[in-house]
């Protein structure tokens, strides 16, 4: 399996920018084990990063580093930062998309919803950063994912298939359209299509 497509620094996973080095090298110092790095990269996103909507922030963040430099994101801008900081230390990690509503039913329609998919020990595990927060208990675990959002048939959500090693590009283009939130709520793709056909070659299946 090539990794390298899980290495690369991309415009929204900038992990050479000054404040992502700085972050870098204060919670990796000393550390050399990959998977306590992507413990410690996890908890830090997910918990010091609030979910945009969760803290109904007035700036809107799409690239790792202004993720971090405004200390807000949406889960696609979360999993940009959790992957550049983890790809700075040479530990490869991916973007895993899944169709949900919305809201808690299909009111509102439905959105790509974004986690990332981390190679430890020869294997991929999956990690979701959005935060936790009503009801929501996403975990690190190397074992048996647990995540924010487990697909519910009774909507038809569902995983797309793949570990794909770029951003959802639809997506990083609607959050840089975004002046505030209803901005973002009423711009979210709802499909993959594009990133399907495009960067096919970039993904594989775990």
């Amino acid at each position: 399996m090539d990794l390298t497509p899980y290495l690369r620094e991309h415009p929204y996973v900038d992990y050479t920018a000054e404040n992502l080095r700085q972050c870098a090298s204060a919670l990796f110092g000393g550390i050399d084990d990959d998977v306590e790095k992507a413990r410690i990269a996890y908890h830090f996103v997910r918990d010091q990063i609030p979910h945009s909507f969760d803290c109904q922030a007035q700036v809107i963040t799409a690239r790792a580093s202004a993720v971090l430099r405004h200390r807000t994101g949406i889960c696609h801008a979360k999993a940009n930062l959790l992957a550049a900081l983890l790809r700075s230390q040479g530990v490869p990690v991916g973007f895993c998309f899944q169709y949900l509503t919305l809201l808690d039913d299909d009111s509102m329609g439905y959105c790509v919803h974004c986690y990332n998919a981390i190679y430890l020990d020869h294997r991929w595990i999956r990690v979701d950063a959005r935060g936790n927060t009503n009801g929501i208990s996403a975990a690190f675990s190397l074992g048996e994912p647990v995540l924010a959002f487990p697909p519910r048939s009774e909507y038809d959500e569902y995983t797309w298939d793949g570990i794909f090693a770029t951003p959802h590009m639809a997506t990083m283009a609607a959050l840089d359209r975004s002046n505030c939130l209803q901005d973002v709520r009423e711009g979210l793709p709802n499909h993959i299509d594009d990133l399907l056909q495009e960067y096919a070659a970039d993904f594989s299946f775990p």
